[in-house]
C-alpha cells in the first residue's frame, strides 16, 4: 500500500492519497485546488488517479475535486445525501471501493454536515483491523468537528450535534484501540477548537485523551461540543456552496499576471481592492490609503476570507518573491477575482507617495495613558472568546471577534478613536485595516497586543 499525508498549514487541512502498488489504482482525498502535487506524486509512482472522494463539503476551502476528475477522468465521491450541479459517485454506507488488495470502506459519520463520510483504509482486503481511518471533520485529534457551520442550511446545530454523537460515540469510538486517525485539519482550523498539532493519532488515544470521545450521553455531548464556538469566517458559506457547484477550474498556467505601476494605479482607482500582504510592522510604515492589510506570514487564506469579499477585485502588493504564492492562496478559498500584482511594492509607494499613509500603533503604556485621559478611545478586543476567556481581558474592551468584525462595523462610533488588539499584534492589524478602507478615521492597534498590556507596568484588569 501507498499512503500519503499532504498537509498544508496555512489552511491546517490534510489530504491523502491512497494507492495499491501492484494494481497501480489510486485514490484522493480531499484534495486541494491545486492539484499539481498529487499528479507529480501519481505519475512518479506509476499510479492511475481512478476516484477523488470528498469526505463532506468543504467550508474553509474549494476542494479541487473537479480539477482532478478534469485531469484523470477520476469518479469523484461523496456520502449519501449530497447533491451537486456535477456527476458524483453517491457512497453508501458499508460500501467498498478495491483498489486490488488495498481496500477503503465507507462508514457514513454526519454530523458537522449531514453527508459526512470516514474512509476506513485496509492494507489488505482480508485485515480484520483497519489500517486507519480518515475522519474527515468528524473527528479531529484532541476535538470532533463543529456542528453549527452554515455549510448545512436548513439543519440545527442541536440536529447535527445529536448525529455527531452517534459518528463519534457509537461509530468511530467502536473501532480497536490500534486503528490510525487521520483528520481533514489540524490546529488553528476553524472547524474545530480544540485541534492538536498532531498529524495523526489513534482512537486508542482520543478515547483516552479527546474530552468529546468520552463516554456520555447525547444532550452532554452536544452542549460539550457547541460551547465556546467562535463565529465561522465569513468565506465559509461562499465556499460549501462553491463545492458543490460546476465552477470554473483552477489553471496556475491562467492565474493574474504582474501588473505595471499604470495598471496597478488605475485598477485602484475603478475600485479594486488592495490586499497588502506585507508584515504588520512594514505596513504600519506606509502603506496604500484604503488597502487592507492580510500578512502573508500566518493564515493567509482564511484571514483573507474573513475580512474581504470574494466579489470585489483584488490586486496584490506582496513580499518580494510571493505574488504567485499570495494569489494561488487565495485561489485556494475561492477569490478568484485577484487580477493581478505588484513585483515591487516599493515601487507604488514611491509613484504614489501622496496616497501612503502610516498605520498608528500604540504601545501598551501609551495606551494606559490615553485610557485614563479625558477623551478616552474605545478599544476592541479581536481575539476570539477562547482566548478572552483564558488570558484575561482589558475591562473596558468591546469584544468583536475578527471573524464577527465584518458584519459588526456598524457597532462602532466614528467620532471615537478606536484601539484594536488581538493576542500579539497580527489579527489586530487586519482588523484596524479593515476599518480604514471602510472610512474608520482614528484607528490604532497594539504594538505586541494583549500579552504586551499583560506585561506592561500595571496590573491587567481581568
Amino acid at each position: 500500500m501507498f499512503f500519503a499525508q499532504y498537509y498544508l498549514d496555512c489552511l491546517s487541512q490534510a489530504s491523502y492519497m491512497i494507492a495499491d502498488e501492484t494494481t497501480g489504482q489510486a485514490v484522493v482525498v480531499d484534495p486541494r485546488r491545486d492539484v499539481s502535487e498529487y499528479l507529480a506524486d501519481a505519475a512518479a509512482h506509476g499510479f492511475s488517479v481512478v476516484g477523488v472522494i470528498n469526505t463532506h463539503f468543504h467550508a474553509d476551502f474549494v476542494a479541487g475535486h473537479l480539477e482532478m476528475a478534469d485531469r484523470t477522468g477520476a469518479w469523484i465521491g461523496y456520502g449519501s445525501g449530497a447533491e451537486t450541479e456535477y456527476p458524483i459517485r453517491t457512497l453508501a454506507e458499508g460500501e467498498r471501493i478495491v483498489l486490488g488488495d488495498v481496500t477503503l470502506r465507507i462508514l457514513a459519520t454526519p454530523g458537522h454536515t449531514p453527508e459526512s463520510i470516514s474512509v476506513l483504509v485496509y492494507e489488505r482486503a482480508a485485515d480484520a483491523v483497519p489500517y486507519g481511518v480518515l475522519t474527515g471533520d468528524a473527528l479531529f485529534i484532541g476535538d470532533v468537528g463543529r456542528p453549527d457551520l452554515l455549510a448545512s442550511v436548513g439543519v440545527t446545530a442541536e440536529e447535527l450535534g445529536a448525529m455527531l454523537h452517534d459518528s463519534v460515540q457509537n461509530k468511530l469510538m467502536a473501532l480497536p484501540d490500534e486503528v490510525r486517525v487521520f483528520p481533514a485539519h489540524g490546529a488553528g482550523s476553524a472547524c474545530g477548537k480544540n485541534l492538536s498539532t498532531e498529524k495523526q493519532s489513534t482512537i486508542g488515544e482520543q478515547r483516552a485523551t479527546n474530552y468529546a470521545c468520552a463516554p456520555m450521553g447525547r444532550e452532554e455531548f452536544v452542549a460539550l461540543v457547541t460551547a465556546g464556538q467562535s463565529a465561522a469566517p465569513g468565506y465559509f458559506a461562499y465556499d460549501a456552496e462553491l463545492n458543490r457547484k460546476e465552477r470554473l477550474l483552477y489553471d496556475a498556467a491562467a492565474a493574474p499576471r504582474p501588473l505595471s505601476l499604470d495598471e496597478f494605479a488605475e485598477l485602484r482607482r475603478s475600485g479594486a481592492v488592495v490586499v497588502d500582504a506585507r508584515s504588520p510592522q512594514d505596513f504600519a510604515n506606509g502603506h496604500l490609503r484604503g488597502a487592507v492589510n492580510v500578512p502573508a506570514e500566518g493564515r493567509f487564506a482564511e484571514q483573507a476570507g474573513t475580512v474581504l469579499d470574494p466579489a470585489d477585485e483584488l490586486i496584490v502588493m506582496a513580499p518580494e518573491n510571493r505574488e504567485e504564492e499570495v494569489v494561488t492562496r487565495l485561489a485556494r478559498i475561492g477569490f478568484d477575482r485577484a487580477v493581478g500584482y505588484l513585483r515591487n511594492p516599493e515601487d507604488a509607494l514611491t509613484a504614489l507617495a501622496d496616497e501612503v499613509a502610516p498605520a498608528s500603533r500604540l504601545t501598551a503604556a501609551r495606551l494606559r495613558a490615553a485610557l485614563a485621559g479625558d477623551e478616552p478611545p474605545l478599544v476592541v478586543d479581536v481575539r476570539t472568546c477562547g482566548e478572552r476567556g483564558a488570558n484575561g481581558f482589558i475591562e473596558s474592551a468591546l469584544h468583536i471577534p475578527l471573524s464577527e468584525l465584518p458584519a459588526r462595523t456598524d457597532e462602532l462610533p466614528t467620532d471615537r478613536p478606536l484601539v484594536l488588539h488581538c493576542a500579539g499584534g497580527h489579527r489586530s492589524s487586519i482588523a484596524a485595516s479593515l476599518l480604514r478602507h471602510r472610512g474608520f478615521g482614528d484607528v490604532s492597534d497594539i504594538l505586541g497586543g494583549y500579552a504586551a498590556w499583560a506585561l506592561s507596568t500595571e496590573p491587567a484588569d481581568a
